[in-house]
């Protein structure tokens, strides 16, 4: 993480993108476990057979942890003013997730100088997973 200037950083601006290894089964297992989300459709082949899916698949919420990340690997997480994503798509085993945001405005609140973006995730067939927006005070 650097050190980020208000002055220097331009709208249109890219965050450095963020890519994770592909889904599998144990971090959908170590995620469950952490995040105390325990629902069979992420961990049980069967129940997510029943529901209609070819396997289990992702938490929408690993996901946004993972822009999360994305965030807290530009700017310090004390930084972060507000964050909040819409589910778009379904991340299945094997997805290639890549986490990726651009600056779309500065302007100043509060008494801090700040920028918002856009944030997303999309795997990698460029299927969009995750859409979102932060705002960070530089």
């Amino acid at each position: 993480m650097s050190q980020l200037n208000f002055e220097s950083i331009q709208v249109g601006e890219l965050l450095p993108p963020l890519t994770l290894a592909p889904i599998n089964r144990t971090t959908l297992a170590l995620f469950a476990g952490a995040s105390n989300d325990h629902n069979a459709v992420h961990i049980d082949i069967d129940v997510a057979r029943k529901a209609g899916m070819p396997d289990v698949f992702a938490h929408g919420m690993l996901s946004m942890a993972y822009l999360g990340r994305l965030l807290t690997q530009w700017v310090d997480q004390r930084q972060i003013r507000d964050f909040a994503v819409r589910f778009t798509g379904i991340t299945h085993l094997g997805h290639v997730i890549t986490c990726s945001g651009k600056v779309v405005e500065k302007f100043e609140a509060e008494g801090e100088r700040r920028v918002k973006l856009e944030i997303q995730t999309a795997n990698q067939y460029g299927e969009v997973k995750i859409l979102g927006d932060a705002v960070v005070a530089l």
